[in-house]
């Protein structure tokens, strides 16, 4: 047993159960890190890495490596069947610099540990913003299937992490979840904007579908991220049949929301997703 494990819980008639699987959260300081570690933290053993401590736990616990080493993110790897990678730039207006260290080589030192530690699974942290053009000009609806378009060089990062992702499946046999992951905030209502709302997916729902990018069985895929809205533009059929996610939120079950419908879809400005 290493340090990081701990014994199987007893079942009822005393044999061991099944251990819970050790989740390697990069970038677990962030909002939706932190969210996913106190949603998911009673059915996992969740080891948290991150740059700064957030919490009173993580002065503690927090592993720190180097997203540009793969010896220093494989060493954190012992035991760990699945790693959710969030860590990287996550604005839109990211400059190349940015995207380049942080989300390109990173993902890439991401995988490659993986590969060689052999753990068994990764979840991708993409976006809506590869397929962000579509949305710009008002191209709906969009499907997982689709050639990307992204928005931004952010976006452009996000494509190649999931293509990345494609090669060290097809070529390695390492299972990895794309989650194009819609816009994370515990208050849609502040946006102005009826896309932002309509790409909404709650904290409680972004638990929801990782837990199912855990568990799922299907071992590659692209997959959208959103909360039950009404108004969304982006397919979620995929990712409710094949790992089962069930959104159960929506923007509009929020104290005061009101919709507006706009047949085909609210316009969305020319300089989107500037200032999103």
């Amino acid at each position: 047993m290493t340090t990081h494990e701990k014994p199987a819980p007893a079942s009822q008639d005393g044999t061991p159960a099944h251990p819970r699987r050790r989740i390697l959260i990069t970038g677990a300081t962030g909002a939706v890190g932190l969210g996913l570690v106190e949603r998911l933290g009673d059915e996992y053993e969740i080891l948290e890495h991150g740059r700064t401590p957030r919490t009173s736990r993580q002065e503690t616990s927090l592993l720190r490596a180097d997203l540009g080493s793969v010896d220093e993110v494989q060493a954190l790897l012992d035991g760990v069947d699945t790693i959710v990678h969030l860590a990287g730039a996550a604005s839109p207006e990211s400059d190349w610099e940015a995207v380049l260290e942080a989300n390109i080589i990173g993902t890439r030192t991401v995988l490659e540990a993986a590969r060689r530690a052999g753990t068994r699974r990764v979840v991708l942290a993409s976006s809506n913003h590869a397929m962000g053009m579509y949305d710009r000009h008002e191209q709906w609806p969009v499907y997982p299937h689709q050639v990307p378009r992204p928005d931004s060089l952010y976006g452009v990062s996000k494509v190649f992490g999931e293509t990345l992702g494609r090669f060290y499946h097809d070529e390695h046999g390492l299972d990895v979840i794309c989650l194009r992951i819609g816009w994370v905030d515990d208050d849609p209502l502040k946006a102005d904007e009826d896309v932002l709302r309509a790409m909404w997916l709650s904290p409680d729902d972004a638990a929801r579908v990782v837990r199912r990018a855990i568990e799922a069985e299907v071992r590659f895929g692209l997959y959208y991220a959103i909360s039950d809205n009404p108004n969304r533009r982006w397919d979620l059929t995929n990712t409710m049949l094949e790992l089962g996610y069930r959104p159960q939120d929506s923007w509009t079950d929020l104290p005061g929301a009101t919709e507006t419908v706009v047949e085909g879809g609210a316009p969305v400005r020319d300089s989107w997703p500037k200032g999103s």
